[in-house]
C-alpha cells in the first residue's frame, strides 16, 4: 500500500531489479526480491497500526521493517539486548497490537498469551510465522513511521515519534515529495554497522534502500569484520561513532587497508579534534563530524568536505555549520539569544520538522562563531557542580582519552557531603597497555584545573555502552 512518497520509493526500489544483490550478511548476498517478499508481513499488520519489532541487524529484520512501512504501519523499536527483564517489562508496558521478532528472541521475551499478535521472522523471503493471532485490537498512528528509542545515555531510553515525512526528508532530501526514483541499482557497496535500534541504523538502511545502493550489513561494529568489508568493497565514505573511530585509529590497520575511502563521518557523541587529526594523519582521510539527535529526526549540522579543506585548521573541534534548511541559535537561561562566541544553551529548528516548527531547546551547552560554526561544549544536564565550580564531563573525558594508554573514558558525578558532587571516572585501556590510576591522576594534573580532576579513577575491562556507542552513564553509576 504505497501512497506516501517514502513508501512509494521503497516499493519502486524493491521492484526495480528483483534479482540484483541488495544486502550482504555473513558472507551471503540477499536480493531485492528477497526484501520485496517482506510484503507478506502486511497480513500480520492488517491495519492494526503499531508493530513492536525486536530489531537486530539481520536481513530478515530489515525485510520485515520495510514490510511494516509498506503496509502503512508504525514500527515501535524494541531493543532485545537491554537484558531480559527490562525488555519484558518494556513489551508489557507498550500493549502493542503486534510483536515481531527472531524466533529465539520471541521465545525468550514475548508472552504469546498477552493479547498481542506474535509473529516470528527467520529468513528474508520466508513466510512469517504467526504464533498468536492476537485479539485484533488496533492502535494506529497514521503519520508515524517509527517510534524510535533515544540512546538512553543518562537514563531509560524513551521513544520519539518519527513521521514518514521526517524520514523522507532525511533520506531523500528536501525535495522528497517530488523526488524521482532511481532507474538502476547503484554500483558501489556501502557498509552498515550502526544498530537498527538506533536512529543511525534506521537512517543508513533507509538511505541505502531509497538510493538503490547495496550494502554490507554487520551485526555490530567489529574491527576485523569491518576492515574486511572495507577492503573488499572499497566504499567512498564510511560512518564511525567516536568509540569505533578510536578503535580503528589505534589498530594495526594501514592506509592501504582503507584505500578508496574519501571521508569518514562521525556523530552521536563528542570526538576530540586531536583524534580527528590523528586519524587523518595516519590514514590520509578527513573526519567530518556532525550534530544530530533522535528528536530532530536526523542531522542539523555538520562538516562538508569543502568546509573541511577551507576551515578545519581555524575551526578544528567544531561540529560544522547548519545543514541546509536548519536554524541554530544559542540562548541564555532566560531564552534570550546570545551573540557570536557566547556560550549558552543550543536551540534548533530542524528542517525535517517543517517550516513552522518552534525553536527546540536542547540540553547542550554550545557556542556559534561569526562564520556559523557550531561548538558543542558539553551537556548542561550532565554538568557536575563541585563546591560551586562547574565541571563539564566531556572536558575530563577528552583529557583522559588524550593519554596514549587510554582507549576510552566516561565521567559521572558522585554525591559528596561537603562539595555536593565530585567527578569520578571509569577508564578502558588500549589492548596491551598498562597504567594505574595514580599515573593517570598525575597526567591530568598538567591538563585540568584542580576542581576538574576526578576524585576516583577505576580501570575497567570495557565501558558499558548504549547501542549508539555512547557510555551508558546509568549503568556506570550503578556499578
Amino acid at each position: 500500500m504505497p501512497g506516501h512518497p517514502l513508501r512509494q520509493r521503497i516499493a519502486d526500489v524493491l521492484d526495480l531489479a528483483p534479482d540484483a544483490s541488495a544486502i550482504e550478511y555473513d558472507g551471503q548476498w540477499h536480493t531485492y526480491g528477497d526484501l520485496a517478499a517482506a510484503r507478506r508481513i502486511e497480513t500480520a499488520v492488517d491495519g492494526r497500526g503499531q508493530v513492536g519489532m525486536l530489531l537486530r541487524n539481520r536481513p530478515a529484520h530489515i525485510a520485515a521493517f520495510l514490510g511494516v512501512l509498506l503496509a502503512g504501519g508504525t514500527v515501535v523499536v524494541i531493543n532485545p539486548s537491554r537484558g531480559d527483564d527490562r525488555t519484558k517489562a518494556d513489551i508489557a508496558a507498550l500493549h502493542l497490537p503486534v510483536i515481531v521478532g527472531d524466533p529465539d528472541d520471541v521465545a525468550t521475551l514475548v508472552d504469546t498469551n498477552s493479547g498481542s499478535a506474535v509473529v516470528t521472522i527467520a529468513e528474508p523471503g520466508a513466510e512469517p510465522r504467526v504464533l498468536a493471532a492476537g485479539d485484533g485490537h488496533r492502535d494506529t498512528r497514521p503519520d508515524v513511521a517509527v517510534r524510535m528509542l533515544t540512546s538512553g545515555t543518562t537514563g531509560p531510553p524513551k521513544r520519539i515519534d518519527l513521521t514518514y515525512g521526517m524520514l523522507a526528508h532525511s533520506v531523500m532530501g528536501p525535495e522528497w515529495e517530488n523526488s524521482k526514483p532511481p532507474t538502476e541499482v547503484r554500483g558501489g557497496v556501502a557498509i552498515v554497522n550502526a544498530p537498527l535500534v538506533h536512529i543511525g541504523g534506521v537512517f543508513r538502511v533507509l538511505q541505502c534502500v531509497t538510493e538503490a545502493r547495496p550494502f554490507a550489513l554487520l551485526d555490530r561494529f567489529d574491527l576485523d569484520k569491518w576492515a574486511d568489508a572495507v577492503r573488499r568493497h572499497r566504499p567512498r565514505a564510511v560512518s564511525l561513532v567516536p568509540a569505533a573511530l578510536r578503535m580503528v585509529l589505534h589498530s594495526s590497520l594501514r592506509r592501504e587497508d582503507l584505500a578508496g575511502i574519501r571521508a569518514v563521518t562521525s556523530g552521536t557523541a563528542p570526538l576530540s579534534a586531536d583524534d580527528a587529526d590523528a586519524f587523518e594523519e595516519k590514514f590520509g582521510i578527513p573526519v567530518l563530524t556532525s550534530y544530530a539527535a533522535t528528536e530532530f529526526g536526523g542531522g542539523v549540522a555538520g562538516w562538508t568536505l569543502a568546509d573541511h579543506q577551507k576551515y578545519w585548521k581555524a575551526k578544528r573541534g567544531s561540529v560544522g555549520r547548519a545543514n541546509p534548511g536548519a536554524q541554530l541559535r544559542v540562548v541564555n537561561d532566560d531564552g534570550h539569544p546570545l551573540g557570536p562566541d557566547q556560550p549558552g544553551l543550543l536551540e534548533v529548528k530542524p528542517p525535517q520538522l517543517g517550516p513552522s516548527v518552534p525553536w527546540m531547546r536542547t540540553t547542550d551547552l554550545a557556542r556559534i562563531d561569526g562564520d556559523g560554526f557550531l561548538w558543542i561544549l558539553g551537556r548542561a544536564d550532565q554538568a557536575i557542580i563541585r563546591g560551586g565550580f562547574k565541571v563539564i564531563p566531556d572536558d575530563v573525558r577528552a583529557a583522559l582519552e588524550s593519554h596514549p594508554a587510554v582507549a576510552g573514558a566516561a565521567i559521572v558525578g558522585r554525591a559528596d557531603e561537603r562539595l555536593g558532587e565530585t567527578p569520578v571516572a571509569v577508564v578502558e585501556l588500549r589492548e596491551g597497555a598498562s597504567i594505574d590510576a595514580d599515573e593517570l591522576m598525575e597526567f591530568l594534573r598538567k591538563r585540568l584545573a584542580r576542581y576538574e580532576i576526578p576524585t576516583d579513577i577505576t580501570i575497567v575491562d570495557a565501558i558499558p555502552r548504549t547501542p549508539s556507542g555512547k557510555p551508558d552513564l546509568g549503568a556506570i553509576r550503578g556499578s
